[in-house]
């Protein structure tokens, strides 16, 4: 008797492990199915003559690293791994990143009124006591302030002059909102966030980018100006018209500056890089945030009600499945994606070298990461 009951869990045991290999096989053949689907959405809907890369991460590992088409179309250069765009407003991420790094170090605190480290933001018109703005209400959205200041060429110049832009566009900005009052996205917004960090640690805001996440995290193919020995490997914008009309010129003027679009659009980088961030922002790899200040980046900071959720740096997408977290970026002749499910460790990141038309970036990036999800349930 004894012997029949050892033999009984030998065997309840073996099905066991039958029945385990059986499931892990399933849902590997399912992940390569879904993979699969979207990769060819991906070669089927590129552009002629153009390229898109991207990075995916499946329970916190990165387990494919693609590209395709061409970088350079002049050239003929096919897009690969170490191919370099600009992530425009993903930028953004970076930027309030640093400043929960800030906030973790004692350097500031979310509460800060800006004017305690740039007084310069005294000439916002309609700037008062009552509408101080503090470093939460510009990383979140909801300072009130216009998209963009009425300065002419504000958006141009060497990326050297970007601080004197931010200064010469703070008189030229203007309220929309009372601060607190909704969620209204504002470029000039992070452009004066990233002024006042600098200023509030006493180092220019590039080098802290670099110092205090490019290195630690080992994001060794980013930059806020690609260096000589890198332009090979940078993809040539491609501005689409509404008509459909290609202009190369305006993409290639960008690469010398975007005057005071620094902090909110300056990156240069490519997906594995971004890959690093997400894992870290996953509270994987290095530790550069405690989770209770990660935690408060990725949650909704946003008025109750507001049509767009968005905590510190980053947008939050959800449905009955899941949360997404992440960030769009879009600027002349480039778009990029990134974003990730924290809560199953999957993730994607997608940037291409033209502005219009399929694939859709940040819309294939939501669907993956559902789909992702499927699979565990």
């Amino acid at each position: 008797m004894k012997n029949n009951v050892f033999t009984l869990l030998y065997i309840l045991v073996i099905l066991g492990c039958n029945s385990q290999t059986k499931e892990n096989n399933i849902k590997a053949n399912n992940l390569r199915s879904v993979i699969a689907k979207f990769e060819d959405q991906l070669k089927n809907e590129l552009k002629t003559d153009a390229s898109v890369s991207g990075v995916i991460i499946v329970d916190n590992k990165i387990i494919w690293s693609k590209a395709f088409g061409i970088s350079d179309a002049d050239k003929r250069i096919q897009a690969d791994t170490t191919t370099i765009y600009r992530t425009g407003s993903i930028s953004k991420s970076f930027t309030a990143f640093l400043m929960m790094e800030l906030v973790q170090e004692g350097v500031i605190t979310l509460s800060d009124p800006i004017e305690l480290y740039l007084p310069e933001i005294k000439k916002l018109n309609g700037y008062s006591d009552s509408t101080k703005i503090t470093f939460r209400h510009l990383a979140n959205h909801t300072s009130g302030l216009i998209r963009e200041p009425n300065l002419k060429g504000a958006a141009t110049g060497p990326i050297s002059k970007w601080e004197t832009k931010v200064l010469e566009s703070i008189p030229n900005t203007s309220f929309q909102y009372s601060p607190e009052e909704r969620f209204s996205y504002s470029n000039i917004g992070y452009g004066i966030l990233g002024l006042a960090l600098s200023r509030a640690a006493n180092k220019p805001f590039m080098e802290l980018i670099e110092e205090k996440i490019f290195k630690p995290l080992q994001i060794d193919n980013s930059y806020f100006v690609v260096p000589d020995d890198k332009i090979f490997n940078l993809s040539k914008g491609l501005e689409i018209g509404s008509l459909g009309k290609v202009d190369r010129e305006k993409p290639e003027r960008e690469h010398m500056g975007r005057g005071y679009k620094v902090p909110n659009g300056g990156i240069y980088s490519t997906p594995n890089d971004l890959a690093k961030f997400i894992l870290c922002n996953m509270g994987l790899s290095v530790k550069l945030l405690s989770k209770d200040n990660m935690a408060l980046m990725q949650k909704s900071q946003t008025p109750t009600g507001n049509w767009r959720s968005y905590g510190l740096g980053f947008g939050i997408q959800q449905d009955s499945l899941l949360t997404v977290i992440g960030h769009g970026g879009g600027v002349a002749g480039y778009r990029a994606n990134l974003a990730f499910d924290k809560d199953r460790g999957n993730g994607v990141v997608l940037m291409k070298n033209y502005s219009a038309g399929n694939p859709n970036i940040n819309k294939l990036s939501f669907n993956l990461l559902k789909e992702l999800a499927k699979l565990d349930k």
